[in-house]
């Protein structure tokens, strides 16, 4: 039994099926039966059914999988336990993050990170989700900060919900009421940001999962400037609560609540690769973005405002 057929084994069973994980490992999918086949070998067993609907896990693959998930999770805390027995030094720290983590709230979290560290350059790559996860998943990075990202070859940290709240300035014309029915909302002039996004994808899918149409009457590319449009009231938007803190706080903005809909949820997640152990300071930016993230935490006002 060896680690890189488990990690295999676990990348199927995650996407049920050969094709899928062979894509999701960036191997050959002969690469992927080879080692799955070795591993039922090795056991004396086979681990997955084949069915209508797919590849399905067989009664000993059922019980393999949680022992191979402590299995990797074991091998990587012995390769930190080895990897902090080399000296402490600085150096860069390369990390990657979606854009609106980059822009609201790693600015405050890398002032004191930098105060207590300042040996220490980190490096910091932007792009959306899934570049995030290749950029984890290649090396390029140490870890990754991105929303609701699960892969078989990292493990994910969930730090706080980030949810989308749907956010108006209180003087504009369809913030008479601060509660409201889904239906209700069609009608609101929406402002919306990154079309194909997962935010976009979140929210469209509220509308058309109720048979509704929001109406769209501005799009914009990044999430700041979707911001900025609703501060000059040319409309609403579901935007991040992580993005308008600051304005809720100060009243700039106020939310409305949808009454017969459910809340837009998402975390805001690390992604760390299981096969590489955190370097010494990447394990104190990760504390830094913990505190930072702990539910009783008052985030400081960004310079300027």
């Amino acid at each position: 039994m060896e680690i890189l057929q488990l990690e295999t084994f676990l990348a199927v069973a995650s996407y049920g099926g050969f094709h899928r994980a062979a894509v999701a490992l960036h191997i050959s999918q002969p690469a992927v039966s080879a080692r799955i086949s070795a591993l039922e070998h090795s056991l004396g067993t086979r681990l997955f059914e084949r069915g209508p609907a797919g590849f399905s896990l067989s009664a000993a693959g059922k019980t393999l999988r949680p022992h191979a998930e402590q299995l990797l999770r074991q091998v990587a805390v012995a390769r930190q336990a080895v990897h902090e027995l080399r000296p402490a030094f600085g150096g860069a720290l390369p990390i990657a993050a979606s854009l609106s983590i980059c822009t609201y709230l790693l600015p405050e979290v890398l002032k004191n990170y930098q105060s207590k560290h300042p040996e220490v350059v980190v490096s910091v790559r932007s792009g959306n989700s899934a570049q995030v996860l290749k950029m984890v998943l290649d090396g390029e990075v140490e870890f990754g900060l991105a929303r609701s990202l699960h892969h078989p070859e990292v493990e994910t940290i969930s730090l706080r919900d980030d949810p989308l709240i749907l956010v108006g300035h209180p003087r504009h014309t369809a913030m008479g009421s601060r509660r409201v029915r889904l239906e209700e909302v069609e009608s609101l002039p929406i402002i919306s940001y990154d079309r194909g996004s997962s935010d976009w994808t979140l929210t469209n899918g509220l509308f058309r999962r109720a048979g509704l149409l929001p109406n769209i009457v501005l799009e914009v590319e990044t999430i700041e400037a979707c911001k900025r449009m609703v501060l000059r009231k040319l409309g609403l938007a579901f935007l991040p609560q992580i993005a308008v803190h600051d304005e809720l706080r100060r009243k700039k903005l106020v939310t409305l609540e949808i009454t017969d809909a459910e809340p837009l949820r998402r975390s805001l997640d690390v992604i760390v690769p299981r096969r590489h152990p955190l370097s010494r300071n990447g394990r104190t930016l990760l504390s830094e973005l913990r505190e930072a993230t702990r539910p009783d935490h008052e985030p400081k006002p960004r310079a300027g405002k």
